[in-house]
C-alpha cells in the first residue's frame, strides 16, 4: 500500500507546470505591470508603448506587412507596421497609439503615425524679483481629430481607448461594452463580463489614474529657462547639505568659491555648462531645475531631488529627475523651472556676459523656437538645447505628478551638493 500511495505521488511530481495566461486583448506587459505576461494560445504579447502590451493576433500569421485587427498601427515610438489588413483601418486614439478597426465603427482614421494635432504657443512677460529668471506660464491649446469614438457620439468603440492620463477622448463606451483598467496610462472598451485575469474595473479619470502609480505624487506646473546665472543654491548657509551648489567661472568648467558673486549682478560665478538635461532612454531623463514647492523654503528643497512624470503634451508618460538648484520669488507653488539651454536667458541674461558673441538666444522668456536654433547658441551648451526638441519633443510647459525622491549619484556628481 506504501509502495502504491509513493508512486502515485513519484507521478503527480512529475505533471506539467501551468500558469496563468492572458486572453486576447488583455494586458501583457509594461511599466508597473505586474500580472501574468504569458498569452494564451494562439495570441502573442505586443508592445504598444513603454507602459502597455497587450495580447493580440499576430499580424504576420494573416497577411505580412499589414496589422490585424485591434493591432497598433502608430504612435510615439512605433515602429512597427503602419498598415492595416483590408478592410480595416489606423484608427487614431492618442500620441501613443493608433489601432486598427473596422472602418465602419470610426467617425475618422489616419493612415500613418503622423499625429493629428496643432499646437498654438504664447508668451506672456513674468516680472522677476530674484537671480533667477523664468520663463513665464504658456499657453498651449491643442486640438485632437476624436477618432476611435463610434458615430454614437460620446462613446468609445469595442477595443477602442476609454481612460488614461492624458486622455481626452470619450471615457463612456458604446453599450454593452464596458471601460476596462488597464493601468495608469491606458483603459480600454472590452466586452462585459471579459477579464484578462489582470485587469480591474476602475475609473478612468487622470485624477485616479495619476492615484494608481503613487498615492504620495502632487500636482505641478513647469516652466524652462537657462539664464547662466549663479545658482541661489550656489551660496553658502541654504541648507544642510556636503558644499553648495558648483558655480564655475565664465569658462564654465573652472569651479569658483561659493563666496563669488553671480555674474549676472557684477561677479564672475556663472552656471555651469554640465548642469544641462540628457537622457538615458525614451522615456527617462536627467537634469537640474528651480523649485518652489508649497509649505516649504529653500532649506527643504535646495539640493533635493525630485521625480517629474509629464501628464500632459506629447511627454505624457516619460519621468525626469532633477536637482534643484536655484529658486525664485516668480515662482507658484509647486513650480519646477527647467534648466535647459535655449529655455529662455530672463531679465538678468548673464549669457551674453558670459558667452559674449553673435549668439542668438531667442525670446527672454521661452527661448528659442524650434530645433535648428539650438545652432545659434554656443556649442558646449547645444545638447541640452537639443535634447529640448528631441527627448522633450518640444513640450510647452507641460503638467507634472511629482515626488521627492533619493539624489542619483549621477546629479550630486554634477553639482557635488548633497543634504545631509
Amino acid at each position: 500500500m506504501f509502495k502504491f500511495i509513493l508512486i502515485v505521488l513519484i507521478g503527480f511530481s512529475h505533471l506539467p507546470k501551468t500558469s496563468p495566461c492572458v486572453a486576447q486583448w488583455g494586458q501583457c506587459g509594461g511599466l508597473t505591470y505586474t500580472g501574468p505576461t504569458d498569452c494564451c494560445a494562439p495570441y502573442i504579447c505586443k508592445y504598444s508603448n513603454d507602459w502597455y502590451s497587450q495580447c493580440l493576433t499576430d499580424p504576420t500569421s494573416i497577411n505580412s506587412g499589414c496589422s490585424a485587427l485591434s493591432a497598433q498601427c502608430g504612435g510615439i515610438g512605433w515602429s512597427g507596421l503602419t498598415t492595416c489588413c483590408a478592410p480595416y483601418v489606423c484608427t487614431y486614439s492618442n500620441d501613443w497609439y493608433s489601432q486598427c478597426l473596422a472602418a465602419s465603427t470610426t467617425s475618422n482614421s489616419i493612415s500613418s503615425t503622423g499625429i493629428p494635432t496643432t499646437t498654438t504657443r504664447s508668451t506672456s512677460t513674468t516680472t522677476v524679483q530674484s537671480t533667477l529668471s523664468s520663463s513665464s506660464t504658456s499657453s498651449s491649446s491643442r486640438s485632437t481629430s476624436s477618432s476611435s469614438s463610434t458615430v454614437n457620439q460620446g462613446c468609445s468603440a469595442l477595443w477602442a481607448q476609454c481612460g488614461g492620463i492624458g486622455w481626452s477622448g470619450p471615457t463612456t463606451c458604446c453599450a454593452p461594452n464596458v471601460c476596462q483598467y488597464g493601468n495608469a496610462w491606458y483603459s480600454q472598451c472590452v466586452v462585459s463580463g471579459t477579464s484578462s485575469g489582470s485587469s480591474v474595473a476602475a475609473s478612468s479619470t487622470v485624477s485616479t489614474a495619476t492615484l494608481s502609480i503613487d498615492s504620495t505624487r502632487q500636482s505641478g506646473v513647469t516652466t524652462r529657462y537657462w539664464d547662466c546665472c549663479k545658482a541661489s543654491c550656489g551660496w553658502p548657509g541654504k541648507a544642510s547639505v556636503t558644499s553648495p551648489v558648483r558655480t564655475c567661472a565664465q569658462n564654465g568648467n573652472t569651479f569658483v568659491d561659493p563666496n563669488t558673486q553671480s555674474g549676472c549682478t557684477g561677479g564672475t560665478a556663472y552656471m555651469c555648462n554640465d548642469q544641462q538635461p540628457w537622457n538615458v532612454s525614451s522615456t527617462l531623463s536627467y537634469g537640474f531645475a528651480a523649485a518652489h514647492i508649497a509649505n516649504q523654503g529653500e532649506a527643504d528643497w535646495c539640493c533635493a531631488c525630485y521625480s517629474l512624470i509629464f501628464t500632459s503634451g506629447p511627454v505624457v508618460g516619460k519621468e525626469l529627475i532633477v536637482q534643484v538648484t536655484n529658486t525664485g520669488g516668480d515662482l507658484g507653488n509647486n513650480h519646477f523651472d527647467l534648466q535647459m539651454p535655449g529655455g529662455g536667458v530672463g531679465i538678468f541674461d548673464g549669457c551674453s556676459k558670459q558667452f559674449p558673441g553673435s549668439y542668438t538666444w531667442g525670446q527672454t522668456y521661452g527661448g528659442v523656437s524650434q530645433r535648428s536654433d539650438c545652432a545659434g547658441l554656443p556649442s558646449v551648451l547645444q545638447p541640452g538645447c537639443y535634447w529640448r526638441f528631441d527627448w522633450f519633443m518640444g513640450a510647452d510647459n507641460p503638467t507634472i505628478s511629482f515626488k521627492q525622491v533619493s539624489c542619483p549619484l549621477v546629479l550630486t556628481s554634477i553639482t557635488q551638493c548633497v543634504r545631509v
